[in-house]
């Protein structure tokens, strides 16, 4: 049998997002008090200066992402132009440009051809990623005993196939032969 070995590998913690490659920051909305200094760098006190049009927040209210502080309507997907904070808790930020989630997807996504099921993965679908292969979220399955992959989760890869840790062993030694891949389907 002629096996290709990789380390195991871990999912971490950061859920299918996390594994699509995208930078991602979180838009957090906070209370702004007035007083003390008006720069971007003061303490919990501080008025703070928009990145996007550089004036004072004096809202109640303020956007912190990218590790600055921004104005609610300020802070915009350079392509649609929609307000980050209304449609959602993060932004993604490439080439110079912030994005909403749907433009970042559609400029920098590929949609592709899951490794699993061999179907085709819309563009705006969150998937799996290991190495270069790309999968549907359905078909990110231990190989062997069909289990689903999770965030934290340690895995093993096959002759390009997925197997979880506790089946890694029995396939690596020959005990479970690895059904072909092309048998699971996303339903």
């Amino acid at each position: 049998m002629d096996t290709t070995l990789s380390p195991f590998n871990s999912l971490g913690s950061g859920g299918p997002d996390a594994s699509m490659g995208m930078n991602s920051s979180l838009v957090s909305q906070t209370t702004n008090s007035s007083g003390g200094s008006n720069g971007s760098a003061g303490g919990p006190g501080s008025v703070k200066a928009c990145a996007g049009c550089g004036a004072r927040i004096l809202d109640r209210f303020l956007l912190h992402a990218l590790d600055r502080y921004w104005h609610t309507g300020c802070l915009k997907c350079s392509c649609c132009q929609a307000q980050l904070g209304e449609i959602g808790t993060s932004c993604f930020t490439k080439a110079g440009m912030i994005l909403c989630r749907n433009d970042y997807i559609r400029l920098f996504g590929s949609g592709g051809t899951c490794a699993a099921c061999s179907q085709t993965i819309p563009a705006n679908e969150l998937v799996m990623r290991v190495q270069a292969s790309v999968y549907h979220l359905k078909c990110f399955t231990c190989v062997s005993c069909h289990g689903p992959l999770q965030p934290g989760d340690r895995f093993g890869i096959i002759n390009g196939s997925l197997v979880c840790e506790q089946d890694y062993p029995k396939v690596l030694k020959g005990h479970n032969s690895l059904p072909p891949r092309a048998t699971h389907k996303v339903s």
